[in-house]
């Protein structure tokens, strides 16, 4: 930064230097929508990729099922050395490796969850607001798959809106939620590929575990995968 143009506190002139090292970012293209269609809701997005993070914290490899533009990522990049982001679009993946950063280094490939496992063993996978949109009758094909890179001992994390908050959803997310469940029945499908279920709450940003019926989100993390 010129001797010219200081900050008036000197603090501030750490805002100047991290952006020369990092550049402006660029907003990734999905939460660009809701960034500027409906500001709180991508506090809400961002606040399940935290909890994420705060469960996975120290993990070594990751894998992101799901990951759409991977905006939120980073917050789970900030506590575990490693994250793999697959997507099956190719124009979000296009999308992630347009705004790549070296000081962030992400693994991103295109990836058809239905069509088998990623290759490698990862010591934890997530898949935040993915499940709602798998086809009833596809979903063990999903769940078995997205499960199959997944260590022995590996945790995993899905969450999804629940089905009692369908009733307030915007017409464009019904369209494609074809699959929410209940507190209830999630847990009940979580429990058939693990010995241990914890399940949580979710209201606008905030992680609880209170009553499903009165949660828009839920969130089901899992350990000590039962084999078949």
């Amino acid at each position: 930064m010129s001797e010219d143009k200081k900050t008036v506190e000197p603090q501030y002139e750490l805002l100047h230097a991290v952006k020369e090292k990092h550049g402006t970012t660029q907003l990734g293209v999905m939460v660009n929508e809701s960034w500027n269609e409906d500001p709180r809701r991508t506090v809400f997005t961002l606040a399940r990729y935290k909890f994420v993070s705060k469960m996975l914290a120290g993990k070594d490899r990751v894998l992101e099922v799901g990951c759409a533009d991977a905006f939120g990522t980073r917050v789970v990049q900030q506590t575990v050395n490693q994250i793999t982001a697959v997507d099956f679009d190719p124009l979000f993946i296009e999308d992630v490796r347009s705004r790549a950063n070296q000081h962030w280094p992400l693994e991103t490939m295109v990836h058809d969850m239905l069509k088998g496992p990623v290759p490698g063993q990862y010591d934890a996978v997530y898949a935040l607001d993915v499940l709602e949109h798998i086809n009833p009758k596809d979903e063990e094909v999903f769940l078995e798959n997205s499960l199959g890179s997944l260590a022995p001992e590996g945790v995993a994390i899905f969450g999804m809106p629940s089905l009692e908050s369908q009733f307030y959803a915007s017409p464009q997310s019904k369209e494609g939620h074809v699959n929410c469940k209940t507190g209830s029945d999630f847990r009940a499908l979580m429990e058939k590929y693990f010995h241990s279920v914890f399940m949580f709450s979710m209201n606008d940003e905030v992680v609880h575990t209170g009553y499903f019926p009165m949660a828009n989100y839920l969130l089901a993390v899992a350990s000590h995968r039962k084999t078949s």
